[in-house]
């Protein structure tokens, strides 16, 4: 990410983060001549303790001086959480906390994690790598999900994939949510490869082919493992809950491996019988 894209994105992870918090919840009187929700720019410089013109400064992605204690208190302003809070310093310090590999190179699944992940007869897994593509998965993600092997790899994006596929825009009930839980992971490695401008061109055709992206990107979130409760209508198990378990795979390639553990509700028996009769 080059520094212009960088502070751009400062700029639009700080104005949402700004949105979100209610003057009466940070202990400052509500005003009746508020033109949009949230804090406004001196408000937030008076709960950091730096001048107004310092964070509109900030905000507005100029390039400006910025400390780690500085930012702490900009943090504690806004309510970051811990996440939100490492993607903050990584746009405003330039700093890259992400193991470096060969942008072109495919990593490599051990045989070990293979094995864990076809383990999970009933539990659909998908492995990817620090760009969301998709390195991995199991027979249960196949029957849920889609059949990823008859998508070529280079198209085997997972973000890209919840956009362009019609079968997955089907199958989530709230499909805002079960895209956004992995927009919230993805905007993790934003922050943390601030170098690769492989984030920059690939947010760019996302905008221009697909409308939807951009207002559910424009939310800022940012959670390195989201904890969500997401229900499909699936067309031949009918109504199935699952909880999702995000756990980074620890290893020289930064993959990610996505659990949908099957709620206490009958969903794994469902599953089971699906998988039984194909």
């Amino acid at each position: 990410m080059n520094a212009e894209a960088r502070r751009e994105a400062l700029s639009v992870f700080l104005k949402s983060q700004r949105a979100k918090i209610s003057p009466l919840s940070a202990g400052l009187p509500a005003g009746t001549r508020r033109r949009t929700p949230g804090l406004r720019r001196e408000e937030v410089a008076q709960l950091a303790g730096v001048s107004t013109t310092w964070y509109t400064w900030l905000e507005q992605g100029r390039d400006i001086q910025v400390s780690a204690s500085v930012l702490d208190n900009v943090s504690k302003a806004l309510r970051l959480t811990a996440d939100e809070r490492s993607y903050l310093y990584s746009l405003a310090l330039d700093t890259h906390t992400g193991p470096e590999f060969p942008s072109e190179t495919q990593p490599e699944i051990r045989p070990s994690l293979l094995k864990i992940i076809r383990d999970l007869k009933y539990s659909p897994t998908i492995v990817t790598d620090r760009r969301c593509q998709i390195v991995g998965w199991n027979d249960a993600a196949r029957h849920v999900f889609l059949d990823f092997e008859h998508v070529p790899a280079a198209q085997r994006n997972l973000i890209r994939l919840l956009f362009a596929r019609k079968e997955l825009q089907r199958l989530a009930v709230n499909w805002e949510d079960f895209v956004g839980g992995f927009l919230a992971i993805f905007r993790t490695y934003y922050g943390q490869y601030v170098d690769d401008e492989w984030y920059t061109e690939f947010l760019r055709d996302m905008n221009e082919h697909y409308p939807d992206f951009n207002c559910l990107w424009q939310r800022s979130t940012v959670n390195n493992a989201p904890d969500v409760l997401i229900e499909f209508r699936h067309s031949k198990a009918g109504k199935m809950l699952f909880e999702l378990t995000s756990m980074h795979v620890h290893g020289s390639a930064d993959l990610r491996c996505i659990i949908y553990t099957p709620a206490a509700d009958g969903t794994e028996m469902k599953l089971m019988k699906m998988i039984q009769k194909i």
